[in-house]
């Protein structure tokens, strides 16, 4: 029980970088820590050259500060290596065929269980963190993980595409709709989503009410067909009076009388134009 309850606390000496076992442990001043090489890899990304940011909390450093091996940390790293615990990740949190990867995952990508609008860019539970804890992402939005970031997103502002214009009948940004569709007829994207859900429910009804009302009249004539027996003469002379429409419709209706298992002679019936033309 002591060790479960011990193996909860090994996050605290992951990396929130590649999510492994701290590898030269460094801290950073506003006190997070990561691998030492996890770290200098990021920060040598940095969009902005001569400002360095801490990836969980976003906090600025200028200059680049000066990273020391935090041998406290690294002694307690090395006595959980040596007990065999490791912070190991279940295999369904790795992403699969078909998953959305986590961009900030090194090595074997996590699934991403969000993305971001803002990043453009995927994360998964345990990187996403910082996006609930910083106010450094408090204005970003966060949608359902997906692998089509761009199609999000106005090509012109790189913002959201939160608004839909029924004038041109497409999804714009806010910079949009106070630009070129200024004075368009516009609404939220999720009102508009939400309008179209409803028709689809709509359309789905009035075809399922459809379809029950032909199978009932389908039924209907089952019933009716099944109620005559034909026995000779005058009886499927009143089949032709039932099923008249069937004769104009299809003029040799008749001769196949005896091929669908109909007892007794052929009824009479006038000859159509079109059983003129066909038969003479």
């Amino acid at each position: 029980m002591a060790e479960a309850s011990f193996a909860l606390d090994l996050n605290q000496f992951s990396c929130p970088i590649c999510l492994d076992l701290l590898k030269d442990p460094v801290t950073t001043n506003c006190g997070h820590s990561y691998c030492m090489s996890c770290i200098k890899s990021c920060w040598d990304k940095e969009d902005h050259p001569g400002v360095y940011s801490c990836p969980q909390c976003r906090q600025t450093f200028t200059p680049k500060p000066v990273l020391g091996r935090n041998t406290i940390l690294a002694e307690v790293v090395e006595k959980l290596k040596k007990t065999g615990l490791q912070a190991a990740t279940p295999a369904d949190n790795y992403a699969g065929p078909g998953d959305v990867e986590c961009d900030f995952c090194t090595g074997r990508k996590r699934k991403a269980a969000k993305s971001c609008l803002g990043c453009l860019a995927s994360y998964c539970k345990t990187h996403l963190q910082p996006h609930y804890e910083s106010p450094a992402f408090k204005k970003h939005k966060l949608t359902d993980a997906t692998g089509h970031l761009q199609d999000k997103v106005c090509s012109h502002h790189d913002r959201p595409l939160e608004v839909y214009c029924r004038t041109d009948q497409q999804c714009i940004c806010y910079p949009c709709m106070m630009d070129e569709h200024r004075g368009h007829d516009t609404v939220s994207a999720a009102a508009r989503r939400t309008e179209i859900q409803k028709q689809m429910g709509e359309t789905q009804r009035e075809f399922q009410q459809r379809i029950q009302m032909r199978e009932k009249e389908l039924q209907e004539l089952r019933e009716a067909v099944g109620s005559f027996t034909v026995t000779g003469e005058g009886n499927s002379n009143g089949m032709f009076h039932l099923f008249h429409p069937l004769y104009i419709c299809f003029p040799d209706y008749p001769d196949r009388w005896e091929t669908n298992g109909w007892r007794g002679k052929a009824p009479n019936r006038p000859k159509t134009p079109a059983h003129m033309e066909l038969h003479g």
